[in-house]
């Protein structure tokens, strides 16, 4: 029987995939402390022991992935129907998905991000008002790693389908407009899949 593949961060289906791997281990992580605490308790009927004190050290792990955990259970995956139009219109390019941003200020759910050169498109249905702030957050992010793109955030998802079939009409000439090279903090990594990477290691 073929083992079923791990989504990882950037891929779609990650969202529900983590809440259910998240919230298993955070489970786990608390029961480990619970069974030694009461294991303890039973075989020297009292909580004064050395015991409890690891218990409670032992919680700790487990306050903390809960945290993540219950972050992950607020947010909502990406709509099936935007997948499968997205994915269809992505063609070749290089793209992630289901990406909650974070930053200092707020926190925004980007359900897709194409990437094809200098360029880096992205869509959310979520975002109120100006995806502004997304942008210069992304941007400058990625001016800190060393690394300058054009990043446009599309909140209606018919402009996204069309920038989506636009680069990917360009897509020759925009990869080959990019000078290549290797940055050593990203091993085996282009241009394009190192911006991605920063973009993913600043989401949840």
């Amino acid at each position: 029987m073929k083992k079923k593949k791990k989504i990882v961060k950037g891929e779609y289906g990650y969202i529900h995939s983590q809440k259910i791997r998240r919230s298993l281990t955070s489970l786990g992580l608390f029961a480990i402390p619970m069974f030694g605490f009461i294991g303890a308790y039973l075989l020297l009927h009292t909580t004064r022991n050395i015991f409890t004190v690891i218990a409670l050290v032992g919680c700790l792990p487990a306050c903390r992935s809960m945290v993540g955990t219950i972050m992950m259970l607020l947010q909502k995956p990406m709509d099936p129907e935007h997948y499968q139009q997205i994915s269809q219109h992505a063609g070749d390019l290089l793209t992630a998905y289901e990406m909650y941003l974070t930053s200092y200020e707020k926190s925004d759910f980007v359900e897709a991000f194409a990437f094809c050169g200098n360029k880096a498109a992205g869509f959310s249905s979520r975002i109120k008002g100006s995806p502004q702030h997304v942008e210069d957050h992304i941007k400058n992010i990625l001016k800190q790693n060393g690394y300058k793109a054009d990043v446009k955030v599309y909140t209606d998802l018919k402009q996204y389908l069309d920038r989506l079939d636009t680069l990917n009409s360009r897509k020759e000439e925009l990869e080959s407009s990019v000078t290549s090279h290797q940055d050593d903090r990203y091993p085996g990594l282009s241009r394009t899949e190192a911006i991605r990477h920063i973009i993913l290691n600043i989401s949840l």
